[in-house]
């Protein structure tokens, strides 16, 4: 790791990138501690490109039978986790979010304690028993109980219960995500110490997206730097470090080799954590081409990732009879980087179940 090439190549690697981490999803998952899961079907690829010879619908399947759970557990952000990990993250993490939105959300919407608290009293009552509701059911079910739910203030509502650790999601209905009672669909799991959980989480980040630095931990985790720092050095017994341009690197010793294979090119979807698990992403994408893989509003574009480097975006559009996708490179592309670029959409293709075509521009 002597060079930001060397970086890359290692983060592919602990990533399960240039190679799969196994067949499980739900194992996947657990090593890299949480998958930014906002875009549905870009969190499912995100599990499928690291997970060998699974499909769409393998993924979907482990989070219908609680083997991933998709809550809020940082950042303000959706993302699949293991369910022994959700309670505790949440209550480690989620509630800075929380925090950070407490006071525009009573502001704002008239989301004060004791609103919230009856807002949670009613869910609890709509779900209870194992019971499953999609967002809009539950927006009609709280209206009908004199809770007011139209426009954003809805979405408030239930993003403060998800944060408080009280719901979570379910499996789809159709194309609507479903809302259940986190106690419920998560099983028992011992609460951890704050310090405790701490070190977890440090040594859990390193060893699926290590190397990277404490800034990085902070950014990832929505932890201040102190808290991030804390949970380095409780964490420090498990963690090797390397210094490399003024900055020390922690990551966990692996046996296996780091280096991904020749000729490297990698389909990533949006949000995928190649990506956005790093602060400092100098070391995968050029500064000249920021702007346009991770827009103003935080967007991040899915990517095709050239030897470690970020070399093209790529879009999809569905039809009945295959996909296409729509490539527009930020640099020119080699002729054998287009080869094995056509392998890695076929196994895109294999994982949705679609044949796939490239419309480059």
């Amino acid at each position: 790791m002597d060079s930001a090439s060397g970086i890359a190549a290692q983060r592919l690697h602990r990533q399960g990138i240039s190679a799969p981490l196994g067949d499980d999803p739900a194992a996947t998952v657990r090593h890299l501690l949480a998958v930014q899961a906002q875009d549905y079907y870009g969190s499912l690829w995100a599990v499928g490109l690291r997970t060998a010879g699974t499909r769409e619908a393998d993924v979907e399947q482990a989070i219908a039978d609680r083997r991933i759970v998709r809550t809020w557990p940082m950042r303000g952000t959706l993302h699949l986790v293991a369910p022994e990990d959700a309670r505790w993250m949440v209550a480690l993490m989620a509630s800075r979010a929380l925090g950070r939105d407490r006071a525009r959300q009573e502001r704002d919407f008239g989301l004060d304690a004791r609103t919230t608290g009856r807002c949670a009293e009613v869910v609890t009552r709509l779900l209870e028993g194992g019971r499953r509701m999609t967002r809009n059911a539950l927006y009609e079910a709280l209206a009908e109980r004199g809770i007011d739910t139209e426009g954003p203030r809805g979405l408030h509502i239930l993003g403060r219960l998800a944060h408080e650790g009280l719901i979570c999601q379910g499996p789809r209905e159709g194309k609507q995500p479903t809302f259940v009672l986190l106690e419920e669909w998560v099983p028992p799991a011992q609460p951890r110490d704050r310090d405790d959980a701490l070190a977890e989480l440090a040594r859990r980040y390193f060893s699926g997206h290590g190397p990277a630095t404490v800034h990085d931990l902070a950014w990832w985790s929505g932890l201040t730097l102190r808290d991030a720092q804390a949970a380095v050095e409780l964490a420090k017994p498990t963690l090797a470090q390397r210094d490399h341009d003024g900055a020390r690197y922690w990551f966990v010793e692996s046996a296996e080799a780091s280096t991904p294979a020749a000729q490297s090119v990698h389909l990533l979807p949006p949000f995928d954590e190649y990506l956005v698990g790093y602060k400092d992403r100098s070391a995968m994408l050029d500064a000249a081409h920021n702007r346009q893989v991770i827009g103003i509003n935080g967007l991040v574009s899915p990517s095709v990732v050239v030897d470690g480097r970020v070399g093209a975006l790529w879009k999809r559009t569905l039809g009945r009879q295959g996909t296409t996708l729509a490539l527009t490179p930020l640099r020119p592309l080699r002729k054998r980087d287009q080869s094995v670029l056509a392998r890695a959409a076929a196994r895109y293709g294999e994982f949705i179940g679609l044949p796939v075509a490239f419309d480059a521009e």
